[in-house]
């Protein structure tokens, strides 16, 4: 691990100019659960390293409004995980950060720090050894060609096809959330299906953030669609692994069963948070069976382009989305 300057700022807006002041060698310090692997690994170097794990601004979390959800940037994921109207009310939020990593991870990870955490494609982290555009923009792409069992079907480039690993963001598209940033020019609001973006040619970039901003909260609009949902996550181990594929499913019914409201957004196989509006459209107005269920996940993976290993994940894909649109469907609100 190389040597690097530490800042313990007291308050956001000193978070932000010491950011701006390290410059693009600058890395923020929440829970630490990603950067510490990263930097052991010398994939990390940050010149600056900013710690803001003791900022009480950004912990706040409030879910009793009743216009919008909000939750700090800070929060713990188990402490939110465990929130009772997040369970009672979005299982699917409350689900995507109890089935992710370990408890002691959960402990210490924060909702920001989640939702930016970076692949696990074991290309990116195994160092010079092998080629990666992430990692060494311009050096290739070892996954193609390679072992790519747990790479993206959706949103890859040819210049990589890593897949985002992080679930509470999955959760969080199939809720239309946005998040504020703050950063020297003042607060900005960015949707979430804006936050991260496709590798196409810079995979090294994977999101819209500048180096100097930092996210204050994340905002989830209420919505009667949030009883009836669920996270599906499926895995190779059910505890303490990455998905191979997950669906957040929500949806509201009508007295008749006839969908009336339907979001899913798919994880562990895209190379950002996936929204399927085509299997959504495909729900709406049809009755919540069995086979509506299986055609909308058919749908879902239905421009799916696989590479040498991971062609199973459409099958597997198309049924974890049946089973998550009925798991919700039981629970919706009629």
């Amino acid at each position: 691990m190389h040597a690097f300057a530490y800042a313990a700022p007291a308050t956001v807006a000193e978070a932000i100019e010491a950011l701006h002041t390290a410059g693009p060698g600058s890395r923020l310090l929440a829970g630490g659960t990603t950067l510490y692997d990263l930097m052991k690994l010398e994939i990390e170097t940050p010149r600056t390293v900013v710690d803001i794990s003791r900022l009480a601004e950004l912990s706040a979390v409030d879910t009793s409004r009743p216009d919008e959800l909000r939750f700090g940037a800070g929060a713990r994921m188990a402490d939110v995980a465990d929130d009772p109207i997040l369970r009672r009310d979005y299982p699917a939020l409350a689900e995507s950060l109890s089935q992710a990593a370990s408890p002691q991870l959960r402990n210490m990870a924060t909702l920001g720090g989640n939702l930016l955490q970076r692949t696990r494609c074991s290309y990116f982290r195994g160092g010079p050894t092998f080629p990666c555009n992430k990692r060494d923009p311009g050096s290739g792409c070892a996954a193609r060609g390679g072992l790519d069992r747990g790479h993206a079907l959706f949103g890859a480039s040819d210049a990589c096809i890593a897949t985002y690993p992080a679930d509470w963001g999955v959760a969080l598209l199939a809720f239309d959330a946005s998040v504020d940033v703050t950063g020297p020019a003042g607060e900005r609001t960015v949707a979430l299906a804006d936050l991260h973006v496709e590798p196409a040619d810079t995979p090294q970039r994977e999101h819209t953030l500048a180096a100097d901003e930092l996210i204050v909260r994340i905002r989830v609009p209420v919505t009667a669609a949030g009883k009836g949902s669920t996270y599906h996550k499926i895995r190779d181990r059910e505890s303490y692994a990455f998905a191979l594929v997950s669906a957040a499913a929500a949806l509201t019914v009508d007295d008749r069963g006839v969908v009336e409201d339907c979001r899913i957004a798919l994880g562990g196989v895209a190379t950002r948070p996936w929204r399927s509006a085509a299997a959504e459209q495909a729900m709406i107005g049809t009755r919540l069976t069995a086979h509506s269920a299986r055609r909308a996940g058919e749908i879902a993976f239905m421009d799916a382009r696989p590479g040498t290993h991971n062609a199973f994940k459409v099958e597997l894909g198309a049924r974890t989305v049946a089973d998550a649109l009925q798991i919700a469907g039981k629970r919706a609100v009629r």
